[in-house]
Parts: structure tokens; sequence; C-alpha cells
């Protein structure tokens, strides 16, 4: 009797869903406030967000109307908790829109029945890149019929993609996610490049290369089903002969771009770098997909060496590899293979390079000294989340840069806190030892000894900057019995002070570098030899390209300086001399009063190199007008702007001097000798190609103007 009364239950059940097929709206979020709906916390905000918050990657999309739940509210470190009001399941399927972190029980969707989780969800991202996109999911509530539940939306996630993105909740009887299954395709390497076709915008694909069953690559790609924006490439030719399997992580649907990728010696569209609209013209930026951080830059036997901050495989940021490139002269530069690649230890975050010319390391080989690479692996669900690992390991080449070795020792530092990274390694001749500044979390650096590069001793902690650390010593106004350290950060805010290989201790407060709005994570040249004598430095140039198949790019290479002002010892930067081996024509101007606008009718183009000295009357303001972008100096208020940027410029003598870099995405503005520093980063209109000079307000007296067309370094 007890089996007929189950199954008449289970039947009673069955037609009650069958009966009710019109879809029930759980919520939509499309209102101002949570409604009914209970928050707790901070990372709801006060309702639900209008898309894309401050801060968060510019890729939400998925989400239905105007609204969702975005607990990005003031960034990934909030928390708090949103919970609906009581409601009957009266459906098979609960479906909604997800994205966000993929942090189980931390960042999530649950579905409580009896104060107890069902049902749970996560959004996808579990590494740095990734995308904001939401896509559906389903529960399956059929077992659930006729009970009383509450939906809870919870955010107890901290760091990177420690938020979830939740909308569109309804009951139906029919599923609105897709099931997804993984993809696979198996190939012998043969020739020495995988060409891989991306399309902006396409989902987000995790895709192992394993060779006997073992991951030898990782990475994350926008595979293109369609005609692809661009190709991007990976060299596989040290698993030549080998058979490899390529694994796609399940998704939605399957992806035509597996079936895309082949084999050739040589790189898809090489024939088109460096030619694209927007590409800088003097300042580097890899053939393809996204840099950041300058890392790793040392100079051996001729040739500077540049590493950098690299996603190989798209346009945003994420898949952190070490990118290289070389050059002679500081200002052409050829791209390399990428060098450092993610391991078992994590993706490549930024670090450093040096020559070990005493081979204190034991690494090396033959007649050539050794490069080491310090960098920081960066492991975890997510590098940027709570249960993140940091550690710093080394890598290095015996042939001048071509190939790498990563050290099968590493990590040679464990994880400590936090975020800790960037470590920045120099020799110190006085104590005979490798120094490491290292970035450990909250403002706090570092500092450690070694003797071989392998084994480190934790020596000192400084409360100062935030990440990416530098270290050197200059001459104050060019006497070398008169020199000082300067210790950096990545904004470029640096002390002035004393080192003896253990301990920095700072002159006084920190001093702002730079008044631009594009500089980030420089680093300057170790090894550079005592008859050159330069300290120079590359930073990042934090300017989006759009629609390029490449983004972001370096600044040009300035040369570093200490100098005795009114203020006390002060660094400047000046655009490094190899500048010139780009000048073309050159234009000149002997002394001309303005007294309004003045068009340069003979000089029409997108590069530059200007050097200016005006006499200002006593009030007013002049400057130049550089392809439609002023670069203003207020008289009265001894302010120079670009961009809304501003910087304080005193006239030396009654004078002011001025030095301009232009290329297609930027204006370098130098004045007074490298007294003040304004990278202004942001693409130059198209169709204005012109320079004027003008003065406002009072009469300027131009005494000198020189304007060099520049050439491109890639031609």
């Amino acid at each position: 009797m007890k089996r007929v009364i189950l199954l008449a239950s289970i039947l009673y059940c069955s037609i009650s869903f069958a009966q009710n097929t019109a879809d029930i709206l759980i919520a939509d979020f499309e209102s101002e406030t949570y409604g009914q709906w209970k928050a707790e916390g901070e990372a709801f905000g006060a309702g639900p967000a209008k898309g894309t918050l401050p801060g968060q990657m510019d890729n939400l999309s998925g989400y239905h109307g105007q609204r969702l739940v975005n607990t990005f509210y003031k960034g990934d470190n909030t928390t708090g908790t949103l919970t609906s009001p009581p409601f009957n399941i009266q459906r098979k399927y609960i479906n909604f829109l997800i994205g966000g972190g993929m942090h189980p029980a931390k960042a999530c969707i649950n579905l409580l029945v009896d104060d107890k989780i069902i049902r749970t969800a996560t959004g996808p991202n579990d590494r740095p890149g990734g995308t904001e996109a939401l896509d559906w999911a389903t529960w399956d509530v059929s077992d659930l019929g006729g009970k009383t539940a509450v939906i809870q939306i919870v955010d107890q996630a901290r760091g990177g993609w420690g938020h979830i993105n939740i909308d569109h909740i309804f009951q139906s009887d029919k599923k609105s996610a897709v099931e997804k299954v993984p993809e696979s395709r198996e190939m012998v390497f043969a020739k020495r490049y995988l060409n891989m076709p991306v399309k902006h915008g396409a989902a987000k694909r995790t895709m192992d290369i394993l060779i006997d069953g073992k991951i030898v690559r990782q990475l994350v790609i926008e595979l293109a089903d369609s005609e692809p924006d661009y190709w991007v490439s990976l060299n596989v030719s040290e698993f030549k002969g080998k058979t490899a399997t390529l694994k796609l992580n399940a998704s939605a649907r399957k992806s035509n771009g597996l079936e895309k990728i082949y084999q050739h010696n040589s790189v898809k569209e090489a024939d088109t770098f460096y030619k694209e609209k927007n590409r800088q013209q003097f300042h580097f930026s890899s053939r393809r997909g996204w840099n950041n951080d300058s890392n790793g830059l040392v100079y051996y036997d001729g040739e500077y060496h540049l590493f950098y901050q690299h996603n190989p495989y798209g346009w945003a940021w994420g898949n952190m590899t070490w990118g290289h490139a070389v050059s002679t002269d500081i200002v052409h530069w050829k791209e390399l293979d990428d060098a450092i690649h993610p391991d078992h230890l994590g993706t490549i975050f930024s670090g450093s390079a040096v020559v070990d010319e005493k081979n204190t390391s034991g690494f090396q080989t033959g007649d050539e000294k050794v490069i080491v690479c310090i960098y920081t692996s960066a492991a975890g669900t997510n590098a940027w989340s709570g249960d993140r690992r940091f550690t710093q390991s080394i890598a290095y080449s015996n042939d001048r840069g071509r190939t790498w070795t990563v050290y099968e020792g590493n990590p040679v530092i464990e994880h400590i806190i936090g975020g800790n990274r960037d470590p920045k390694v120099i020799w110190h001749e006085p104590t005979n030892q490798w120094v490491m500044a290292l970035y450990l979390d909250d403002r706090e650096m570092a500092f450690f000894t070694s003797k071989d590069l392998k084994s480190w001793k934790l020596q000192s902690k400084l409360k100062c900057f935030h990440e990416c650390p530098e270290l050197f010593e200059l001459p104050v106004d060019g006497d070398k019995n008169n020199m000082r350290w300067v210790f950096y950060g990545a904004s470029g805010d640096y002390f002035v002070g004393d080192f003896d290989g253990k301990e920095f201790k700072p002159d006084g407060e920190a001093i702002g570098f730079h008044s631009g709005n594009c500089f980030y994570a420089s680093q300057t040249f170790s090894n550079i030899p005592e008859s050159d004598g330069r300290r120079i430095q590359i930073a990042w140039g934090q300017i989006a390209t759009p629609g390029m198949p490449f983004n972001q790019c370096m600044l040009f290479p300035v040369e570093l300086t200490l100098h005795t002002t009114e203020q006390g010892i002060r660094m400047f930067a000046e655009p490094v001399r190899e500048i010139e081996t780009l000048h073309g024509r050159k234009h000149s101007i002997g002394t001309v009063l303005l007294d309004g606008e003045k068009t340069l009718d003979d000089l029409r183009g997108e590069l530059f190199h200007i050097t200016a000295q005006f006499s200002p009357a006593e009030q007013g303001e002049f400057g130049l007008t550089v392809r439609g972008v002023p670069v203003v100096y207020n008289v009265a208020k001894k302010t120079l702007s670009c961009k809304g940027q501003n910087a304080q410029v005193k006239l030396i003598d009654g004078k002011i001097k001025l030095e301009l870099l232009i290329d297609r995405n930027s204006i370098e503005i130098f004045a007074n000798d490298g007294r003040v520093y304004m990278p202004i980063g942001g693409i130059l209109p198209e169709d204005n190609k012109s320079i004027k000079l003008f003065a406002n307000g009072g009469k300027t007296k131009v005494q000198a103007l020189e304007v060099y067309e520049l050439k491109s370094a890639w031609r």
C-alpha cells in the first residue's frame, strides 16, 4: 500500500510540473534596489549594478536588460550576501545567468531548502585573465517540487576574481544551460610553430597541450570559430617529433577553431607586423597580444635584452609569460620567441635579470657568461585570490638568451605572505653578494641577500611602495665621489638614501617622479658597461589600442640622473641619445615673437622629435599644439599641462626648455633638461598631422625651435 501511495505521489508531481508550463520569474534585477531581497555586507552596493563597475574588466556581457547583480562594488575585496524571500519550487528547473570567479563556497549562488545548501554554482574564472561574460546555468530541481526554498548569492572571496555576476533567475520546465563537453585533437609536432586563430569577444577557452599525458603548455584563448581577427603563434620546436594532444576545456558548443590550428615553420601574418593602424612606430610593442611591465632589463655583449609581461594569445591581460626582445641600439628591437612559460608553479609574473659574471650560480657551461632571470611564479586557483601562492624562481641561458632552462630547484624563495612578488636583483660589489628587493604586501618591501642566486636570506623590511621595486646607485651632479642610492616602486615615486647591502635608509619622504597619465612598472638596465655609465629606464606605457592585434607598449627609454635642486636631490629623465638614429628631415626656426597662433606650414606628419626654448611674457599662456593636442604653459601658475595632467615648472633665467617625442599613441614631454617628465598616452587624431605654436594673453619669444621628422623604428 505504501508503494502505491509513493508512486501516486511521484505521478502527481510529474503531472503538476507538466500542467504548469509558463516560466516563473524569481528576479530580473532591473530595479534600482534589491526590493525584498536582503543584502548584507558591502559587496552588493545599494542595488543592482548598471553594467560594468569602476576598475572592472571591460568585457562584461551576457546579462539581460540594464542591470545585474555585480559584486565588484568597490573592487574585489568587498564581501557580503544577498538572500531572496522564500518561494515555492513549482517547475523542473531553475535557470540563471552567472559569471565571475570560481570560488566554491566563497563566490557562488546557492539554493537553500530547510536552511541547507541543496544546489550551488560558481562563475567560470579560476586564473588571471578570463572574462566577465555571463552564461546560462541550470539546476534540476524536479525532486524538490512543492518545497519552500531561498536563493542566496554569496561573495566572501577577496582578491582577483573575488566577485560574482548573477542575473535573470527564473523557474521553467525547460533547461537554459547547454551541456558542455571537452574537445581534443592529436597531432605530431613537425614544424616550429602552432598558428592559432583569435576572435575578439569569442568565448575564452582553456587549452592544454599534453605530451605523454603531461601538460607542457597551458593557455587561455578566444579561439575563432569563423573568420579570425588575427593569428597568434606558439613555438613548439622543443617538442619536435612528439605526439601532442590539444585539449579544450568543456564548453557549451563545439569550436571549429581547434581544427583551424595548424603547424608551420613561419608565424602566420608576419608580413603585417608593425604595419597596423595605431601601431606605435618607435615605442616597443609586442607583435601580437598584450604586454605590461618591463622585466629583466639587462645588457650583455652588445645587446640590450628587454623582457616583459606578455599574453601571447590575446588582447587582454592573462597567460602571463615572459616576452623577449633584443636591440643593439635600444631603439630598433627584434622580438624573439617567448622566453619563460607558465609551469607547475604558476604563471610568470614580473622580475629581473642579471649577468652572472663570476658564475656564482654554477650554471655556466661554455664560454658565454650565463644570464639569469629571477621572477615570480604565481599559483593558486586564481593568482590574485585568497588562496594564491606566489614564490620566486629562476631560469638561465648559456647562449645569449636564445634558449632558457628553468632551474629544477625552483622555487628559490617559498611563499612568504599575500602577493609577495617582483624580485629585483642586483650585484652589490662592496659586500660581494647578490641583493634582492622583493615586494611583500601592504606597501612593504623586503631585502634579501645571496651568494649564489639560489639560497636567499632575509635582511630587512621597509614600509614604502606598491610592487615592482627598483634599486640602483647614481652620482649627484655627475660627481662619482658623491654617490646616492635610489629606490622606487611601480608608480615611479622614489627615495634617495643610503644602502649597505642589507638595509635601505631613506633621506626623507618619497618623491614623485613623473607627471604623466600612462607610466607604470618601470625597470632599469643592469650590466651596462662603465665606459657608457648611463642608467637607462624603460617603463610600461599604459596605452590601449582597441581593435588591434596588440595592446599596450613600452615608453621610450630615458636616461636617469640625480641633480641638486632648490628642493633637494631630484631624479631627472631625458630621452636616450639614440633617438637620433631615427632623425629624418630637420626644420629649424630662429627667434620668433609669438602673439596668437602660428602654424608651421611645411610640417605635417605623425612622428616628431621637438626641442624648443621659450621666453614668456609676465602673464598669459603659451605652448605647442601637436596633432591637435595642446601642450600649455601657464605663466602665472607656473604649470605645464597636457590632457588634464599638470606639473609645476619654474622658469630658469626667465626661460623654459621643452623636449617632445610624438608617436601615433603618445606625447612624451620633458621640461628643463628632464627636471619634469610627463608621458602622455592616447591615440592621436589620425586626420591631424600639424604642429602649431601659440601665445595668448601676452607675447612670448620663441628663442629656438628644432623639429625632426622621425622614421619608423620598424622599417
